[in-house]
């Protein structure tokens, strides 16, 4: 007979490094916490020049899977990771991120004990770069309807963990977005007729502040490019929709 972990779905935890040593030791230890035991952590370096490749290879934690080679940005790493992906779900772990609590993936592998469930999602901190406790802001995620996709909503992307048979529906990551390519993904996904989600109403992952698609305002620019081209190409909306993509942000400065 088989044992009662032969049950529980393998969580594929990615993370994409490149240049990453000052940050991938908090990533490293959130995953070693977990209570959860049926996890396959996958690091996909992008040939650090830092030292990043060190740290994790002393680190206590060893990933299952451990690759360093050029690649095409963050979603050319986090597309190699879902190719080596072996989990029933699959989720990321960016590398200056860290899960809310040692219990996280217990819960968020609890919620997928109900095959018609797709995908889980909850809520984000943002939090400072040098005091992981003191919170910037809180992205309160909520309930998904169709109507909620058009006026700009989206699930925190770091917070979200999806059955790794609908990358194989879906695709993968299109690597023509440098910043946008996980709204992209998420509008494909999302707008699926019977794609089912459920709404962990929680923090699951705390991110430092200071990314990619917010460091200037030409990247914000081109982030604002990125995802209306994103809305135009799945059908999910256009000018409006992204005004209020972006008006939604305000409020997670005052929960």
């Amino acid at each position: 007979m088989s044992g009662m972990a032969d049950l529980e779905p393998k969580l594929s935890i990615i993370t994409a490094t490149f240049n990453s040593a000052a940050t991938i030791t908090s990533c490293l230890d959130s995953i070693a916490e977990q209570t959860y035991g049926s996890i396959q952590h996958i690091v996909v370096d992008g040939a650090s020049s830092d030292g990043t490749q060190d740290v994790v290879k002393n680190h206590s934690h060893q990933p299952d899977v451990f690759q360093s080679e050029p690649d095409a940005g963050v979603y050319d790493g986090l597309n190699k990771g879902i190719q080596l992906a072996n989990g029933e779900v699959i989720g990321f772990l960016h590398s200056d991120d860290m899960y809310a609590s040692s219990q996280t993936l217990q819960q968020v592998a609890d919620c997928f004990d109900d095959t018609s469930i797709h995908a889980v999602y909850g809520d984000l901190e943002y939090v400072a770069q040098d005091d992981t406790d003191r919170v910037i802001r809180r992205w309160i995620a909520g309930n998904y309807s169709a109507r909620q996709l058009t006026l700009g909503w989206m699930p925190p992307h770091p917070t979200l963990f999806v059955r790794r048979e609908w990358y194989e529906r879906v695709g993968n990551f299109d690597i023509g977005y440098k910043i946008a390519a996980d709204y992209h993904f998420i509008l494909r996904l999302f707008n699926q007729p019977e794609f089912v989600a459920r709404y962990l109403p929680q923090v699951l992952v705390k991110m430092r502040v200071g990314g990619v698609s917010n460091r200037s305002l030409p990247l914000i620019a081109r982030k604002s490019r990125e995802d209306l081209d994103a809305l135009r190409k799945t059908g999910a909306g256009g000018v409006f929709t992204l005004l209020s993509k972006n008006i939604r942000k305000i409020n997670q400065f005052f929960h």
